[in-house]
């Protein structure tokens, strides 16, 4: 990459718009695939927005640590504290609902209950994969164990930091990659997709140096990843995250080519989607749940359910955004407030 200045880029505002319209598009594809999965239809590629969410995950935890450097278990804490609440509700309203019988071919099992929880991979008794009771919440146990090993590498100095936890991370595939084992737990922790955690990572340390592509070279990256990702599907070639992370990867640093170049047009909505993008991605499956079972109850053909759901998921995200995720984390930031001001006040005489 030739880089636009050879001072670091000072963003004047804490929002990447990039950023956010990747986590909206990302978001949407994952509903468009599980819409898709849940009435027959082929769009296998749209689960490549996993692959564009852990880049975004990796690129976004360096450029965080940069901008306000943090102790590992103040980092953890904060992580969890953002993570968890939102996806415990819905996991306990799937438990809920497979206790009452709402869900009955979810089967419940207290052990892969409590891994749920925890985040920890355990067998479900629906198959035998390593799903959480929300099944795409099997994104989540990596997500956690990527904040795990990049707490760790906070420990380092910092110029060491992201050469440590590239290093971990490469480490684990090659045991993965290059040894063999039965062990469920080691085999999920060596895939290679948590190398797209630090190709993240490695773009965030590209950007805060201001080490983006041309605008010009960013647009043909996001053309070249657009057209990659569309033959994977026209082929029906069989996607992983060595041919979609790479893509993923030049998706993500084309648009912040674009942004740093002021070449990314302003669209509010898209970045609100962004904002909600998390809630959407937990929240949609329930959505499509009832909405696939009405269409087929109305004998609607498959196109018309999947679509409806799409829509009744995406409308779902984010009225669960505004009435769960956004309460929640301003309450967890009030408390966080109220708390630090206790500590910093004198004691009394």
């Amino acid at each position: 990459m030739s880089p636009t200045s050879s001072r670091p880029v000072q963003p004047q505002t804490d929002t990447l718009y990039g950023i956010q319209y990747l986590r909206a598009l990302a978001a949407t594809a994952v509903v468009v695939f599980h819409a898709a999965e849940r009435t027959g239809l082929h769009f296998n590629i749209r689960a490549a927005g996993v692959d564009v969410f852990f880049v975004v995950s990796g690129f976004i935890m360096m450029v965080i640590s940069a901008r306000r450097p943090i102790r590992p278990l103040p980092f953890l804490r904060d992580r969890m504290l953002r993570i968890a609440p939102s996806y415990w509700i819905v996991t306990t309203i799937m438990l809920v609902g497979a206790a009452a019988g709402l869900f009955p071919n979810l089967q419940i099992d207290l052990l892969h209950a409590l891994g749920s929880y925890l985040f920890v991979p355990v067998p479900s008794p629906n198959g035998g994969h390593l799903w959480p009771v929300l099944v795409q919440g099997w994104t989540l146990n990596y997500e956690i164990f990527f904040y795990l090993v990049f707490a760790a590498a906070l420990l380092a100095p910092r110029e060491g930091q992201f050469p440590w936890l590239a290093g971990a991370l490469l480490l684990l595939v090659a045991t993965g990659t290059f040894g063999e084992s039965d062990n469920p737990l080691l085999v999920f922790y060596t895939e290679p997709l948590i190398l797209e955690f630090a190709a993240g990572a490695w773009l965030g340390r590209l950007w805060l140096r201001g080490m983006m592509p041309r605008p010009s070279l960013g647009l043909l990256m996001i053309l070249g990843a657009l057209g990659g990702f569309g033959i994977i599907e026209v082929a029906r070639v069989e996607f992983d995250a060595l041919l979609c992370g790479p893509l993923a990867v030049a998706l993500v640093a084309g648009l912040l080519a674009l942004e740093t170049g002021k070449k990314l047009p302003d669209v509010p909505m898209l970045a609100y989607l962004g904002d909600a993008s998390y809630s959407t991605y937990l929240w949609h499956t329930l959505a499509l749940a009832v909405t696939t079972k009405v269409g087929f109850h109305l004998i609607l053909p498959a196109p018309a359910v999947a679509a409806a759901g799409v829509l009744a998921g995406m409308l779902v995200g984010v009225a669960a955004y505004e009435m769960v995720e956004k309460p929640i984390q301003s309450r967890m930031k009030r408390r966080q407030v109220v708390a630090g001001l206790a500590v910093a006040q004198p004691p009394p005489p």
